[in-house]
């Protein structure tokens, strides 16, 4: 090989990579044309491929040393400039996109919620006529503890908040989980899942309130289901999307529909992860904790629910209006 021709025929290469490599690590990455970043892409691979040759053919340790960092400059630029645009990616959708996902699903998170209230008014209302429904939902046990010994349960979380603060989490995220999946049971498990605990909730309310401790339970639940039970009633929104994709695709064709619907409730998804893992920290350190007084629990998990919802509520707007 005749190392000046070579070098001279890919010389000008060299010299266009160097070029955009500066715009990029001056001004970033953004300030180059959709056209140069291809560019910058394919001279990246066209360089590595004349470092590797030219360590080959042994050219010279300068040029090697030359190539080896423009190469280096190269990969720096394309893979870390990606991931900061998905990290921005990721935060531009918690700081935007959720919110305008949950304003765009509101009737589907309705729709769940009103499922899971209707089934709390039904346990509370045979609850408190028929002592056998209720331990047809609570654990015998659970029901002989607040009866019998007028003590609530929550008491057990402390000293192994770590442990029980992660075993909250995950059952939270399954539950979610489950009430996403559900959809493609055209939503009979969504609905399931949703009555279900407002079934399980209303008995609760109801044999704590039989029984004077409606007020400690009730500072318990607030501040971790500020977060934790609309978290589920997003979730249960985007199994009602799935399920409205499979029984009424309406314009479009049922796999078109799975697709633009999934797309929602997988975003939906995605959005409450956080907040279970937040509301599961909460769950295992805070709302337990005896030494914290029940007035700053329920203004804690009020403070939280006007957060959620004013940013629930936020709008994009635009520079120009």
């Amino acid at each position: 090989m005749n190392i000046q021709r070579w070098i001279a025929r890919r010389e000008p290469n060299w010299q266009r990579l160097e070029a955009l490599l500066r715009q990029a690590e001056t001004k970033g990455l953004k300030s180059l044309k959709a056209g140069e970043i291809s560019e910058l892409a394919s001279l990246y691979r066209s360089v590595a491929a004349d470092l590797a040759r030219a360590r080959t053919q042994q050219v010279g340790n300068i040029l090697i040393q030359n190539l080896q960092l423009l190469t280096t400059r190269a990969y720096t630029q394309i893979y870390q400039g990606s991931r900061r645009q998905e990290w921005q990616a990721v935060v531009e959708f918690y700081r935007w996109g959720l919110p305008e996902v949950i304003q765009r699903t509101f009737p589907y998170t309705a729709t769940a919620t009103g499922l899971f209230c209707f089934g709390l008014i039904v346990a509370w209302w045979y609850a408190w006529r028929d002592p056998a429904f209720m331990s047809l939902i609570v654990p015998e046990s659970l029901i002989s503890q607040v009866r019998d010994e007028h003590k609530l349960w929550m008491g057990s979380i402390v000293g192994i908040e770590p442990l029980a603060s992660s075993g909250i989490m995950i059952n939270n995220i399954r539950v979610s989980f489950g009430a996403v999946a559900g959809g493609i049971t055209a939503g009979v498990f969504t609905t399931y899942i949703m009555v279900f605990n407002g079934l399980l909730i209303g008995a609760i309310a109801t044999l704590v309130g039989q029984n004077n401790l409606a007020y400690p339970f009730w500072a318990f639940v607030f501040p971790h289901g500020a977060l934790e039970l609309p978290a589920i009633f997003f979730a249960g929104g985007a199994g009602f999307l799935l399920a409205k994709a499979i029984l009424f695709p309406g314009k479009y064709r049922r796999q078109a529909a799975l697709k633009y619907y999934g797309s929602q409730a997988v975003k939906l998804l995605f959005g409450i992860v956080p907040l279970l893992v937040i509301a599961g920290i909460i769950e295992g350190f805070f709302s337990p904790n005896p030494i914290v007084p029940n007035p700053l629990k329920y203004l804690f998990g009020l403070g939280l629910f006007i957060i959620l919802v004013m940013y629930c509520s936020r709008k994009h707007t635009s520079v120009n209006g």
